[in-house]
């Protein structure tokens, strides 16, 4: 479904992204770990537009996407949900989900609101309310919602965990895992590699800019030096 074919990423003079080279393949929870500065938002908002990169290709469905605009890519059927979750405080929580529907002129967006207040039913409660009076979890929900608004065949998600009490990460982990299993593809930043790897069938480990190991997630919570890592041990 989604490929990255030697993409390299510059800002100034430094190399931000080195080669990197990854696949996604419909159907599949595909987990990208590494420490932080690693560039994994890096290569986030470069398959959804946010950034250019200086060379290599990216193509979606066998077609290439590299340099598109934004709203292009959101329309193919990519949504981004991103790190720190990037809410409007003054916006409602129905606001923020009409808002991800921004793309779609059929009749079928207010069943899909619906759905979004089925998975969360505690924004159903608060459709109203301002998105800066909810809580992290709350707004992290939120922010899954209005990317599952635009009826996406991917999402990508960034740090979904940051921040959250620690019950609330499983939460939110949980209902990635439900995401997946209703048929969306998940490509999966992540700091907390044990929760990634937990949820993802593979996983690439990206050190400095570069893809420095990949392989089903169950072999590298075996990895010695994956363990030692980044799981603590």
């Amino acid at each position: 479904m989604l490929a990255l074919d030697d993409v390299t990423l510059h800002r100034g003079r430094t190399r931000v992204l080195d080669g990197v080279s990854l696949a996604v393949d419909e159907g599949e929870l595909v987990a990208l770990i590494g420490a932080n500065g690693a560039g994994k938002t890096t290569v986030l908002r470069t398959i959804s537009g946010i950034l250019a990169p200086s060379a290599g290709t990216i193509t979606f469905r066998g077609k290439p996407i590299q340099g598109a605009d934004p709203d292009a890519i959101v329309r193919l059927g990519i949504a981004h949900c991103p790190e720190e979750r990037k809410i409007w405080p003054q916006m409602s929580v129905q606001e923020h989900l009409e808002l991800g529907a921004f793309i779609r002129s059929d009749r079928d967006v207010d069943a899909d609101m619906e759905r979004v207040f089925d998975t969360f039913p505690v924004l159903k409660e608060r459709r109203e309310q301002l998105a800066g009076t909810l809580s992290g979890g709350q707004q992290q929900m939120l922010a899954i919602g209005r990317a599952l608004m635009s009826r996406p065949s991917l999402v990508l998600f960034d740090e979904p965990s940051l921040g959250l009490a620690p019950i609330m990460v499983e939460t939110i982990g949980t209902m990635i895992a439900g995401i997946r299993e209703r048929g969306t593809t998940v490509l999966l930043v992540e700091q907390n590699a044990s929760l990634a790897l937990r949820l993802a069938d593979r996983a690439y480990v990206l050190e400095t800019g570069r893809i420095a190991l990949t392989g089903p997630a169950a072999a590298l919570i075996e990895n010695p030096d994956v363990h030692r890592a980044y799981l603590g041990g």
